[in-house]
């Protein structure tokens, strides 16, 4: 079978799993039936018509990540699980004390032994809509595992916001082809009434945006050709002494880099999705009526798998 035959594969990465925020996990439950977040997310890529599922995940929460999520999984999926730890895919052996792991463009290099298809990458603790995998998916049958054409979904950022308080967003710039030219990260973007805020820095003056603006959440389209430039890009990283105890190497900075060098282009393609995260422990209540109500609307069935 050739790479254009094979579905898309869907990695997600879940190293980050933990407590936060008050006490809210990534793995909490916000089904009806112990479901939680990313299971929707999976259950909307394989309506979509995407194949092989992976997780990066760290080996120390294996057992609980077996319990929460995998255990509730029809068996017929095509699952496969990668760690992501301080020694994945070193190029060559270095010293440091660090213990946070390397970032989130070295967590989709960890998934490269076992993807050879085009593939979307998501955070594990996100909920992404129901049709934002259908709006990406006539783009990703245009790709084979040498295409460096990549793509993202492009949300409004109006229904990406929280009610609770500030959220980091990156709003994109485009070019007359729908290209991306340049994200933007607002550290501060908050609403007040129905007008919307964003600032760089709690001390910023303010500027007002509109709600419609394209932004990025993270959800990115792309080939196994990425982690070859991944690996050449993390090589330079850990070459540099000052990156070895704290920093990271980001996936949309990474992307950003490759766009400027023209080595490679990201197709924003629009989305009329709904996201939402437990950003905020107030948060929580409010995603699990979100889900409730989605299901009332029979736009998930409960249990999500029978």
């Amino acid at each position: 079978m050739s790479h254009s035959d094979k579905k898309p594969a869907l990695v997600i990465m879940a190293a980050g799993i933990g407590s936060r925020y008050g006490g809210i996990k990534q793995i909490d439950p916000v089904g009806e039936h112990g479901e939680v977040i990313l299971h929707y997310s999976i259950y909307d890529a394989v309506r979509a018509g995407f194949g092989r599922i992976v997780f990066v995940i760290r080996p120390d929460i294996e057992q609980d990540f077996k319990k929460a999520v995998l255990d509730k999984l029809p068996p017929s999926l095509d699952v496969a699980i990668v760690y992501q730890k301080l020694d994945s895919e070193l190029p060559f052996p270095v010293h440091s004390t660090r213990s946070k792991p390397w970032g989130t463009a070295h967590a989709v290099l960890c998934a490269a032994g076992v993807v050879d298809t085009p593939f979307v990458v998501i955070n594990a603790d996100d909920y992404y809509g129901a049709d934002v995998f259908h709006d990406v998916i006539p783009y990703m049958k245009t790709m084979d595992a040498f295409s460096t054409d990549y793509a993202m979904a492009g949300y409004t950022l109006r229904n990406t916001l929280s009610p609770h308080g500030y959220v980091s967003r990156g709003i994109c710039k485009t070019d007359p082809e729908g290209n991306l030219a340049a994200i933007t990260e607002w550290e501060r973007i908050e609403i007040d009434g129905e007008k919307i805020y964003a600032r760089h820095k709690a001390e910023d003056t303010a500027v007002f945006m509109t709600g419609s603006e394209p932004t990025s959440m993270n959800f990115f389209c792309l080939s196994p050709a990425f982690f070859n430039q991944t690996r050449e890009a993390f090589k330079k990283f850990l070459m540099k002494d000052e990156n070895l105890e704290k920093n990271e190497i980001y996936l949309p900075i990474l992307l950003g880099d490759l766009i400027l060098k023209r080595e490679a282009a990201v197709k924003v393609i629009p989305t009329d999705s709904n996201w939402f995260g437990m950003t905020y422990k107030e948060d929580q209540p409010v995603v699990k009526n979100a889900f409730k109500k989605l299901i009332q609307d029979k736009i998930y069935p409960s249990p999500l798998w029978k």
